[in-house]
């Protein structure tokens, strides 16, 4: 094995070890080699390596048996949603299996925040979609399209929603720079999500939530092509 650099030497070992477990070099199930013998290839001490294995235990990519070893754990099966960011970071192929998601639940939410929204959500919802169009530039106008599904969220009354709806932005936000193309022009942004909140606005549940599907396919459309444009994200 290569040896590491002294520089941020946890941050890199984690980053090796991560790469190593994701890429099916150790795999999920199996156990690693011991920490001697992990510590002498990469060069590292035996408690640089331990606290690489924190970080990571914590990530829900090991588990370690005390007396045993430590483990890769089947993340495929036993992992939650807060494993997205790093997949996604690993491999772009998962953001179309995150939009594909993002798309489902935002047309439920979108329907359920026609449904249950109350006056001042809805005069919330109308000042965060002004903020689209007012946007200095694409970048802005992504995070503000943000800011806007994060109140129909919040709009169902339903907290699960609103976390899920933050995961789902978490997994890719980190990348967002690729995924822009939808923003660029924040005018037109702003154009493509009205529907969206002038159906909760008037209470419509079925149409916001043909109104969401309808945005959200679109913006997938154009965010997958604009990824593609930079390489898959790298």
């Amino acid at each position: 094995m290569e040896t590491l650099p002294r520089e941020s030497i946890v941050d890199v070992l984690e980053g090796r070890l991560r790469e190593d477990i994701l890429s099916g070099r150790h795999k999920a199930g199996t156990y690693l080699p011991s920490e001697r013998e992990l510590a002498g290839g990469y060069g590292v001490t035996r408690n640089t390596l331990k606290h690489a294995f924190g970080r990571l235990i914590q990530a829900g990519l090991l588990e370690t048996r005390h007396g045993v070893g430590t483990r890769v754990r089947d993340y495929a099966r036993l992992g939650g949603a807060d494993l997205l960011p790093m997949l996604v970071r690993h491999s772009p192929d998962w953001m179309s299996e995150v939009f594909e998601v993002r798309r489902s639940i935002g047309a439920l939410i979108a329907a359920r925040a026609a449904a249950k929204a109350s006056t001042s959500q809805v005069g919330e919802l109308r000042e965060l979609l002004a903020a689209v169009a007012e946007a200095q530039d694409g970048d802005a106008a992504q995070l503000a399209d943000v800011e806007v599904h994060r109140a129909l969220a919040r709009a169902t009354g339903n907290r699960v929603y609103a976390l899920l709806t933050n995961t789902l932005f978490n997994a890719y936000l980190p990348m967002r720079a690729a995924l822009v193309e939808p923003f660029a022009d924040p005018k037109a942004a702003y154009e493509r999500l009205r529907p969206v909140v002038d159906a909760v606005a008037a209470h419509d549940a079925e149409a916001a939530h043909a109104a969401a599907d309808a945005y959200l396919t679109a913006t997938e459309r154009i965010m997958l092509e604009g990824l593609g444009a930079h390489g898959g994200g790298k």
